[in-house]
């Protein structure tokens, strides 16, 4: 964390005031009065979005879990993925061959967009061990 903006001693109870709103309560920094300003500490949004891909990237799941969504989702099974790969050896390998798997690597993602996963569904996939349940159709 690294300090976004400070606001230097003198200042007026009333500046202070408009410095907690705009740093803390609209942009979400957290605020540290020090013995010569208020400091506004934090990350920005695309900081944290950052952060969270990051967060993302590195879960990982055994490969009986992932195999067992794709088959309680989908009914899709290893050897169906096994053909979807045939023509790409170094993915196959890295499927096959792999203990388990991360939600950042390639094969993964691209994997997950060719069976017609989301970017979301796939992550939730990596948090849950499961896809996101499927609404109901007219259940809006």
């Amino acid at each position: 964390m690294e300090i976004k903006e400070q606001l230097n001693k003198p200042y007026t109870e009333q500046e202070r005031i408009d410095f907690i709103v705009e740093q803390n309560h609209q942009k979400g920094y957290k605020i540290k009065e020090t013995e010569t300003a208020l400091e506004a500490w934090g990350y920005t949004t695309d900081e944290l979005a950052q952060k969270e891909r990051q967060r993302l990237d590195l879960l990982n799941l055994t490969k009986a879990d992932v195999l067992l969504a794709l088959y309680e989702d989908k009914g899709i099974t290893p050897d169906d993925i096994k053909e979807m790969l045939k023509d790409n050896v170094p993915a196959l390998i890295k499927f096959d061959y792999a203990s388990s798997y991360y939600r950042g690597d390639d094969v993964v993602n691209s994997l997950g967009l060719a069976l017609g996963y989301s970017t979301e569904e796939m992550d939730y996939l990596f948090e849950n061990k499961t896809f996101p349940p499927v609404e109901p159709a007219g259940s809006d």
